[in-house]
C-alpha cells in the first residue's frame, strides 16, 4: 500500500502530489483516491488530506505541472527562499494564486496562474527540489504585477528586508528589459523603494507621508541618538530637516505594555525637540484623518524653536544596517545581535 513521504529533509511536511496508481504502488489506487484521506490538487493528482496546506505546500502542488525550464514565480518563489512577508495571501486573508512561468500553453487552474513570458534557464534555480526563478527574476515580477504602485513598492521593500536583493541588483535587471507587462510601474516602484523598511506597514506609511501628505521623503529606521551619542530610539521614518519622525503602531502596540513604551518613547522623543506623529491599525479605515494629524505634527515641527538635541549621525563603533550590503557583510553572530529589532517591525 502506498505511503506517502516528506518531499524534502529541509522541508518538512511537505508531501508532493502524486497520481492515481491501479497497483497502489507508486501512489493511492482509484478507490483509495476516492476517500477522505486524499483529496485532489493541480492537474487531477492528489495528496494526503491531512497535509498542512501553507503558502509552501501551495506552491508545491501548483509546481506540478511544470515542464523542463519552467518554474514558480513571484511572491511563491521569495517565500521558498525565505523571505519573511510573503506569505501568499493580500493583506493577510484572501489567497493569492502561485505565479508560475511556462513555455508551453497551460490552462490556468484554481491556485495558480501562469505566465508564459520568455524565461531563460539562467533565470531558473532549483533549491530544494523546487524549480524558482532566481530572486531577482522573481521580485521584478512582483513589482510588475503588483495591483498598485504602493504594492509594488511593497514587494521591493520586503525582498530587500530580507537582503534577498538589493535596490541596485533590480535596477540593473529590469534596466535590461524590454516593453514587457507592468515595466513602467517597476521602474516607478524603483525609484520610491527603501532597503531599511521593516514590514509592509511601515512602507506603506511612507507612501502616505509621501503621495497623500505630500512631505518630503523621510529616512527609514534611522537611529536616533542624543549629542553625546546615546541612542534614544529607532523611529520608523524620520524627516532630519524638519525633525519629524512618524511611528507605526500596529496591533501588537495594543497591550498595556506596549501602550506604556509607545507613550515614554513618545516623550524621550519630544524632550530632544523631536515631533513624533503616531500612525495606528485603525488609521487605515480613515487616511485623512491621519494626513491631517501628520500635517499638523509637521507645522509644530516648524514653529519649534528648541535647540537640536538629536542627531542621526551614530557614534565611533557603531554598526549601520540601513543597506542590503552592509546587512549582508555580518556575520551569522552580528545578524541576531543588530537585526533583532527588526522582528518587531
Amino acid at each position: 500500500m502506498y505511503s506517502s513521504t516528506s518531499f524534502h529533509p529541509r522541508r518538512p511536511g511537505l508531501v508532493l502530489p502524486v497520481a492515481v496508481d491501479p497497483s497502489g504502488r507508486a501512489g493511492p489506487t482509484r478507490g483509495q483516491a476516492r476517500g477522505r484521506k486524499w483529496r485532489t490538487s493541480s492537474r487531477g493528482l492528489v495528496v494526503p488530506a491531512d497535509v498542512t496546506v501553507t503558502s509552501q505546500q501551495r506552491a508545491l502542488e501548483a509546481s506540478a505541472v511544470l515542464g523542463d525550464d519552467e518554474a514558480v514565480t513571484g511572491w511563491a518563489a521569495l517565500d521558498w527562499l525565505g523571505a519573511r512577508w510573503f506569505d501568499g495571501t493580500s493583506n493577510g486573508v484572501e489567497p493569492r494564486d502561485v505565479p508560475l512561468v511556462a513555455r508551453r500553453h497551460l490552462l490556468t487552474q484554481p491556485g495558480f496562474s501562469v505566465s508564459q513570458e520568455f524565461l531563460s534557464p539562467e533565470e531558473i534555480e532549483v533549491v530544494d527540489g523546487l524549480p524558482i526563478t532566481r530572486a531577482v527574476r522573481s521580485v521584478a515580477f512582483e513589482m510588475r504585477r503588483a495591483a498598485t504602485l504602493g504594492d509594488a513598492v511593497v514587494a521591493l521593500d520586503m525582498a530587500c528586508y530580507s537582503d534577498l536583493v538589493s535596490i541596485a541588483e533590480v535596477s540593473a535587471y529590469v534596466a535590461q528589459l524590454g516593453p514587457v507587462t507592468g515595466i513602467q510601474q517597476a521602474r516607478d516602484a524603483l525609484a520610491e523603494a527603501d532597503e531599511n523598511s521593516w514590514s509592509p506597514r511601515e512602507s506603506q506609511m511612507r507612501g502616505v507621508w509621501t503621495r497623500r501628505a505630500g512631505l518630503a521623503r523621510p529616512r527609514c529606521n534611522a537611529p536616533v541618538f542624543t549629542s553625546d551619542g546615546r541612542h534614544i530610539g529607532t523611529p520608523d521614518l524620520v524627516d532630519p530637516r524638519l525633525g519629524l519622525i512618524g511611528l507605526y503602531n500596529g496591533r501588537d502596540h495594543l497591550t498595556l505594555v506596549g501602550a506604556s513604551f509607545d507613550r515614554d518613547q513618545e516623550a524621550a522623543y519630544r524632550d530632544l525637540g523631536l515631533e513624533p506623529v503616531t500612525m495606528l491599525a485603525t488609521d487605515w479605515s480613515d487616511l485623512d484623518a491621519f494626513v491631517r494629524r501628520v500635517h499638523q505634527a509637521a507645522r509644530r515641527a516648524r514653529d519649534r524653536h528648541d535647540v537640536r538635541r538629536w542627531t542621526l549621525t551614530p557614534p565611533r563603533g557603531w554598526t549601520s544596517t540601513a543597506t542590503v550590503e552592509q546587512r549582508r557583510a555580518l556575520t551569522a553572530d552580528q545578524r541576531r545581535r543588530y537585526l533583532r529589532y527588526r522582528l518587531a517591525g
